[in-house]
């Protein structure tokens, strides 16, 4: 039996696997503010000598900004200041991009800048050799304009130097692929709270207890580090009664501080879904603000900002006063004094506690109030232009309101 042989078309190219690599060129940048107070003393000290900054690190390589009050150049006869950021550090062929800014101490921000940030450079980077190597000017500022400008004030100058070291490096294919799973600390201390093992304090609220551990609480609040580690701690960690808090608000905020997540509202508190997300929010703010937990106190404050309702806004308003919860106020007011929400609202039961714990708030709620009747009566003035629907007094289209 013969043998069959198979031959390669010598006209075809042989097929062979293609590997990439990329060359990558950035900067690592960095940044120093360089003071130079009693200017005037150091007017004479001779040309050529300089006042150096504290040195910086920048790349992994250390900068320094020489300041020459007499000017570096012999030739100029002091008759300009010179700035210099010098190597401060040994180093070979460091390339770099700098920037001098000499600040304007008026407040119009007319400063005076050199740089090469931002710009096409001819001749690429600046490149320095050795320890000591500089980029600058001999002439960076005449000496009798200095003195009388916005740059001197009370006898000082301000400099901002701005460093960019340049880092080359070329990348290969990966070969690996190592999926690595999210961040799952948050459950872990959940299960913790959950299996209640380990615990160390016991918090009593309206007769029920919660088992909890001193560390985490410590670690999440200041509050509860001061109440269980500070000079004026509970001495009783048996039993740490917690007045004014409903039941559902602690366990919600202990949710929170072990979980580092908000807690299905509906499954604490039976309502309907819209009223127990807000009434949660509500309380949950105050929770948040009374044990200084900021991040739950903010995503409460969003969630109100969300859920502004004709029912709740008073009392969202005089819970965002007392808290001092501005961006979640605002909102509040604006919805109140709309023309179509404010008789409504006045005639909610939260209306009247409003009016009651925070008093001050009318008078803010009336200014806005007349600002909307400003505005309309603005608006009116364009009486005679037709518009079609939806669109606002300069012809932009709106979006309308579902009552």
């Amino acid at each position: 039996m013969g043998t069959i042989r198979v031959c390669k078309d010598p006209t075809k190219p042989s097929i062979t696997p293609v590997t990439t690599s990329t060359a990558r060129n950035e900067t690592i940048n960095g940044s120093h503010q360089f003071k130079i107070s009693g200017y005037s003393l150091s007017k004479g000290m001779g040309i050529g000598k300089y006042i150096a900054s504290d040195t910086f690190i920048v790349g992994g390589y250390a900068w320094a900004v020489y300041f020459y009050p007499d000017g570096k150049s012999a030739e100029d006869n002091a008759a300009y200041v010179s700035l210099f950021i010098a190597l401060a550090s040994e180093g070979t062929d460091v390339r770099a991009l700098f920037e001098l800014t000499l600040l304007d101490q008026s407040g119009k921000e007319r400063h005076k800048v050199h740089t090469h940030f931002g710009r096409t450079l001819e001749s690429g980077p600046y490149a320095l050799k050795y320890r000591g190597s500089m980029w600058g000017y001999k002439r960076f500022f005449k000496r009798t304009l200095l003195e009388t400008s916005d740059y001197l004030k009370d006898d000082c100058l301000s400099v901002s130097c701005c460093v960019g070291v340049v880092k080359s490096y070329t990348e290969g294919p990966k070969t690996y692929s190592i999926p690595v799973p999210p961040s799952d600390i948050g459950k872990q201390f959940g299960k913790l709270l959950e299996g209640g093992r380990f615990t160390d304090v016991n918090f009593e609220v309206d007769g029920e207890s919660f088992a909890a551990h001193k560390l985490v609480l410590a670690t999440r609040s200041p509050v509860f580090k001061a109440q269980l580690f500070g000079p004026l701690k509970d001495q009783n960690t048996q039993c740490i009664k917690v007045e004014d808090m409903e039941v559902p608000v602690f366990k919600a905020l202990l949710h929170f501080i072990y979980w580092d997540a908000l807690p299905d509202m509906e499954d604490l508190v039976d309502l309907s879904p819209k009223w127990a997300s807000t009434l949660m929010a509500q309380h949950l703010l105050a929770a948040a603000d009374r044990y200084a937990l900021e991040r739950l106190k903010l995503l409460c404050e969003a969630k109100l900002c969300e859920d502004v309702a004709i029912n709740t806004v008073a009392t969202t308003l005089a819970l965002a006063e007392q808290h001092h919860c501005s961006q979640l106020k605002a909102v509040c007011l604006k919805f109140i004094a709309s023309p179509e929400n404010l008789k409504a609202v006045m005639q909610t039961d939260g209306f009247e506690y409003l009016k009651e714990s925070c008093p001050s708030v009318l008078t803010e709620l009336l200014q806005y109030v007349a600002k909307i009747g400003e505005h309309s009566v603005i608006a009116s003035g364009h009486g005679n232009e037709t518009l079609p629907d939806g669109c606002d007094v300069n012809g932009r289209r709106v979006k309308q309101r579902v009552h």
